[in-house]
């Protein structure tokens, strides 16, 4: 009976074990750059999320939504990490205790993350949203180029769900892409009026932090300058950095600004 007992306490012993390291595999989450994908249209669209070293599934951590240039179109869901935000977290990860979503938008003639690049960007956000349990009150929006452009689109048509956005050399009228030959529609149609004024007023509620180069060749910085005026016409909370000498690639030296990061994390949503 001696040895019957003997067999089966180590067995249950095992067992345990067992359904302990499963328990521990199970708690267990993957950091870093991720590859994650979501179906929209009944395709498939590629794109990463970035988890901090240190995250912990029983806190809730803000998130930010990075919308790319009109350099990284493609279906890879990873062209659009090389630079922009992604370069600053992978320099400065310490900056950055949360979620970041990098969507990509497709080729082919989309208009970046206007009709269905918003469709993209807002399903992976969701997605990441529920994944990673972040938190709803400081969900944060930014963009640079043809990504500032989505910016303002995704705010002007979803306001209610960002709590701050940084826009990095955007543009809210009608616009071709440069680099990618796309032609961008005005986020306002023109029979609704000036588009800076209409846009203001739908986004005044928000902490904005908008940034351009003054020596731009690509995107006018008179597209910031004038979103700017309208902004700060009605009293919106908004700041404008304008960089002196700098031409399109902004998005370096303002990724870059600890200050910018340390302001965006102090905003929640009203």
């Amino acid at each position: 009976m001696k040895a019957v007992r003997s067999q089966l306490i180590v067995a249950v012993v095992a067992v345990a074990g067992v359904i302990g390291v499963a328990s521990l595999s199970a708690q267990t989450t993957e950091t870093g750059f991720l590859n994650r994908s979501v179906m929209v249209d009944g395709r498939e669209h590629r794109y990463q999320v970035y988890v901090p070293r240190e995250y912990q599934r029983s806190t809730s951590l803000p998130i930010i939504l990075a919308l790319h240039g009109g350099g990284e179109y493609g279906n890879d869901g990873l062209l659009q990490t090389d630079g922009g935000l992604a370069r600053a977290v992978r320099r400065h990860s310490d900056r950055f205790p949360a979620i970041v979503v990098f969507p990509q938008s497709p080729p082919g003639g989309t208009p970046g993350f206007q009709a269905l690049g918003e469709r993209i960007a807002l399903a992976a956000l969701d997605k990441s949203i529920t994944e990673f349990k972040a938190d709803a009150s400081r969900v944060y929006l930014t963009g640079l180029s043809m990504g500032g452009n989505g910016t303002w689109y995704l705010v002007y048509h979803h306001a209610d769900r960002f709590a701050a956005l940084v826009v990095v050399c955007g543009f809210v009228g009608e616009f071709t892409g440069t680099t990618s030959g796309v032609r961008y529609p005005s986020i306002v149609p023109a029979s609704d009026g000036d588009p800076y004024a209409t846009i203001a007023a739908r986004v005044s509620r928000l902490p904005i932090w908008m940034f351009h180069g003054d020596a731009d060749p690509t995107v006018p910085v008179d597209e910031s300058r004038r979103m700017a005026a309208a902004l700060k016409t009605i009293g919106a909370n908004v700041q404008y950095t304008e960089l002196p000498g700098v031409g399109h690639n902004a998005w370096d030296p303002v990724y870059d600004r600890a200050d910018l990061i340390a302001w965006l994390f102090k905003q929640r949503r009203q």
